[in-house]
């Protein structure tokens, strides 16, 4: 089976990296890998090379990511990617496309694929973040797909509420535990030599996106959580900087400021990698912002989450997750909780609703045992 999985960030092919090692080393599949958006980036780090560091050929390069990221240019940059899209599929054309999550370069992927009757497989819809646009992408990258590998039984069911038929819906849990279980994570001491740090008594890696469909701006959200951090006393700081979305330079910028005048207790990356992203958060009080990984994979290394704003709603939670409003008083007060003896005693009796890892081995199963084909039916739940 010709496969082509595409990624267009450093966290999505983080994620996607246990499914393309298993595809890579079984002779079942032919597999293609198209990279675009901010892995092509001088800005987000050149993260494609990453993917060749890890051994993989990347076969198709879709440039597409203008200089801003204003609406206007986020438009225009899906519009480039569906003229770049259009040759790369053309050239690969596989007997099924791979797809994860839901931000606009997906979109315009799904839309590209959709019109070359390539068949799709979609990883991680059926889920919920009403506080930002990539819900409707989401969504509507489901409709588009043919095959659906959610992380939890109530994402099956709610795609299955979505008209698509039931046989070609599976519930295998969220990928990104596969990193967990199968990656050998770092020391103190090693991070420290690695990334020229220095721990505190306290340490907190820091994540913050643009929340795309908030009334208020990114500008004022990130300083209410700055504000709050420099109450922190005898604690270290990682920041890892925003992604490509509206508004995401915006963070990044104040990001850049803070650590310049606070080097003492801060530092700032492009991108950490999956291995070293996952060794901050192990050695973390605790994983601060609106993050995706606070939900999904902090709760397997049994590490709270400060969840801060609207980014995040209508997600499944377990209970290392605080919810906290864009309020400067209640992000320290949600500091000083994940500090609090009582409430870290009951972190290790906390189970992830995202399952226990080997996803990837199990969509590897799944995908033996179908015969892509492009045409499919509503499925109607009366009948």
């Amino acid at each position: 089976m010709k496969v082509c999985i595409a990624t267009g960030t450093r966290a999505e092919y983080g994620l996607l990296k246990p499914l393309i090692e298993k595809m890579v080393s079984d002779p079942f599949f032919d597999l293609k890998i198209l990279v675009t958006g901010a892995h092509l980036s001088p800005e987000f780090g050149l993260t494609y090379s990453q993917i060749e560091k890890d051994g993989f050929t990347i076969d198709e390069k879709v440039e597409m990511l203008l200089s801003s990221d204003t609406s206007e240019s986020i438009v225009k940059s899906m519009g480039l990617a569906m003229i770049g899209f259009a040759d790369a599929l053309k050239r690969i054309s596989p007997d099924l496309l791979i797809i994860l999550g839901d931000r606009y370069e997906m979109l315009s992927l799904a839309s590209s694929s959709l019109i070359f009757k390539i068949p799709i497989a979609h990883i991680h819809g059926g889920e919920i973040t009403t506080g930002a646009y990539d819900d409707a992408i989401r969504h509507a990258i489901t409709k588009m797909s043919h095959y659906h590998f959610t992380s939890t039984e109530e994402y099956k069911n709610r795609i299955i509420q979505m008209g698509e038929n039931p046989e070609n819906v599976y519930n295998v849990g969220a990928i990104g535990l596969d990193n967990i279980v199968n990656l050998k994570l770092l020391t103190k001491e090693e991070l420290e030599s690695e990334l020229n740090i220095q721990f505190k008594k306290y340490n907190y890696q820091i994540t913050f996106h643009p929340a795309t469909l908030d009334k208020t701006s990114p500008e004022v959200q990130f300083n209410t959580l700055l504000e709050a951090i420099d109450e922190q006393e005898d604690s270290f700081f990682i920041f890892t900087k925003a992604n490509a979305d509206t508004n995401g330079r915006i963070i990044n910028s104040l990001i850049d400021e803070y650590i310049a005048k606070n080097p003492h207790k801060s530092k700032a990356f492009s991108s950490l990698g999956t291995l070293r992203f996952l060794s901050v958060l192990q050695h973390s009080n605790a994983i601060v912002g609106n993050s995706s990984s606070g939900i999904i994979e902090a709760p397997s290394l049994k590490i709270p989450t400060i969840n801060i704003g609207q980014r995040q709603n209508g997600r499944t939670q377990a209970d290392t997750v605080i919810n906290v409003e864009v309020n400067k008083e209640e992000i320290v007060n949600a500091f000083e909780k994940v500090k609090d003896p009582e409430f870290i005693s009951k972190l290790d009796k906390v189970k992830n609703p995202y399952g226990t890892g080997n996803t990837a081995g199990k969509i590897i199963e799944i995908l033996k045992k179908i015969n892509p084909d492009f045409i499919k039916h509503f499925y109607n739940l009366n009948g």
